[in-house]
């Protein structure tokens, strides 16, 4: 049985509140920031499919998560994926089908040859022949499943002009009129000057910055940004209140979705630091322990 048909079950008595989904991203993530933190499933429900693959969105859609999480690279000829890693080694079966290509980048790689490979057989027999989606697929799975996107821009000093290609795929598929940008869409990068392109080129779209930038330096971060998402492991109750206080690029209190946090103890701990999200491999572990 498929993740997706075995918990069918119990996605309709653990879906999230219908009033979240009116609320603008960049300002109401979460009712409350010291309860119920906004869930992310990490890569999909990452823990239960295989990572960045349409069946890991449908694993998280089937446990009631409204907002995944992804990564997007660029092809050699232009077009995005959704891939982690910056070379196909780990979670596809490159090395047998272009023996030699080494090293495998994402980069060297037409999409065509990529929609070739095997992205589910390293993960379980169950998901062999899952393929790497187009970030235009994901898309559309997550539209098919009604639920959102937290977009990671992933080592854009790799992909110049990654920002543009990201934002004229969005608005394409029609993620960038109102109801998706207020509601259904964050874009997120470890890269400080891509997260700022971003900002420059729709200042509307809610953007945040991976990583844990040093108090003195978050002001500097809330101009082009509304979240501080940093590693659960780097942060305290005071770290987020120090975000917290300062006002993010759209003029709302900046937030801080924390990652990646995989067990219930972990995920009490930042919630009582007082984290607005959580991003995790196991979105029903995190949301039963937090609730």
């Amino acid at each position: 049985m498929s993740v997706r048909s075995a918990t069918t079950s119990t996605a309709v008595a653990t879906l999230l509140g219908a009033g979240a989904l009116l609320l603008p991203a960049s300002q109401t993530l979460a009712a409350d920031r010291h309860d119920s933190p906004v869930v992310f499933a990490h890569r999909g429900a990452s823990a239960y499919a295989p990572e960045n693959t349409l069946a890991a969105v449908d694993a998280a859609d089937d446990l009631g998560i409204d907002w995944v999480e992804n990564d997007v690279q660029l092809t050699k000829d232009g077009e995005l994926v959704v891939m982690h890693d910056t070379n196909l080694k780990r979670t596809t079966d490159a090395e047998q089908i272009y023996p030699d290509r080494a090293p495998w980048a994402v980069k060297d790689f037409t999409a065509a040859e990529i929609a070739k490979l095997d992205a589910g057989s390293w993960f379980g027999t169950q998901f062999t022949g899952a393929r790497v989606p187009t970030l235009k697929q994901y898309l559309h799975r997550v539209e098919k499943n009604h639920q959102k996107l937290l977009l990671e821009i992933k080592s854009p000093e790799a992909y110049p002009g990654i920002e543009k290609a990201t934002l004229r795929v969005l608005r394409h598929e029609g993620w960038l009129d109102r109801g998706h940008v207020r509601n259904k869409l964050v874009i997120q990068s470890f890269g400080g000057d891509s997260v700022k392109k971003v900002h420059e080129l729709r200042p509307d779209i809610t953007t945040g910055f991976l990583g844990t930038p040093a108090v003195a330096d978050l002001p500097s971060y809330a101009a082009f940004t509304d979240q501080i998402n940093p590693s659960y492991s780097t942060i305290s109750a005071d770290y987020v209140a120090a975000v917290h206080a300062l006002k993010g690029a759209h003029g709302k209190p900046l937030r801080v979705n924390t990652w990646t946090v995989n067990d219930a103890a972990n995920a009490a701990k930042v919630q009582g630091f007082g984290v607005d999200g959580i991003i995790t491999n196991y979105p029903d572990v995190v949301r039963d322990a937090t609730r």
